[in-house]
């Protein structure tokens, strides 16, 4: 009975897209809790899946390579979706893509509206953690990105950092970070507030 859950359990993740989590709730379609824990514990160890956080596991790619673990930005974002939670890169990633800090985060950080965890995907740790609403409420757009970098900077480097967003963002998305104002701390709502001149 195990070694046909495992060889069913095994084929269905073979067909999931890179990324998609896999967790023995999803599963017991195919056999009892104990049954199907067992079958993903056996697959991790014959390295078919990854544990990437407990109860979590995840299909390594195959690439001409050799394998390698999924994209975390994918992971990341399909548990998001499946538990609701809203997810974004940390501000320091945001700071450095919009080019306001040379500094390059060195683990991948990204912010939640969920419970902060810690996944693993080989030797790469991926650490969630909670964030106010507020930090989130743009999601992926570049306004996101510049309110979640102005709040990794904080109050003393404001200033600056307004002067690059002048420069490097779109009027509709000055208008966004504008419109926020009313659910930023006080400090940032009124730095922001000096974007309102040129849009």
């Amino acid at each position: 009975m195990e070694i046909e859950i495992g060889g069913r359990l095994e084929e269905y993740a073979c067909r999931l897209p890179e990324g998609t989590p896999l967790t023995a709730k999803d599963l017991l379609h195919m056999g009892t809790r104990a049954a199907v824990d067992q079958s993903l514990s056996r697959l991790a160890r014959r390295g078919v899946l990854m544990r990437a956080g407990r109860g979590i596991y995840v299909r390594p790619t195959q690439s001409r390579f050799g394998a390698r673990p999924p994209a975390a930005e994918i992971l990341v974002a399909a548990l998001a979706s499946r538990r609701g939670e809203r997810v974004a890169p940390h501000g320091a990633a945001a700071a450095n893509q919009l080019g306001m800090t040379t500094q390059v985060p060195v683990r991948e950080v990204y912010l939640t509206t969920g419970r902060a965890r810690t996944l693993q995907l080989g030797a790469q740790v991926i650490e969630l953690r909670h964030a106010p609403s507020w930090q989130l409420a743009l999601g992926g757009r570049p306004a996101g990105a510049a309110i979640r970098a102005l709040a990794w900077l904080g109050p003393e480097q404001a200033g600056e950092a307004i002067r690059v967003l002048r420069a490097k963002l779109p009027p509709e998305e000055r208008q966004a970070m504008l419109d926020t104002r009313s659910v930023l701390p006080a400090w940032m709502a009124q730095a922001v507030s000096a974007l309102a001149v040129d849009v």
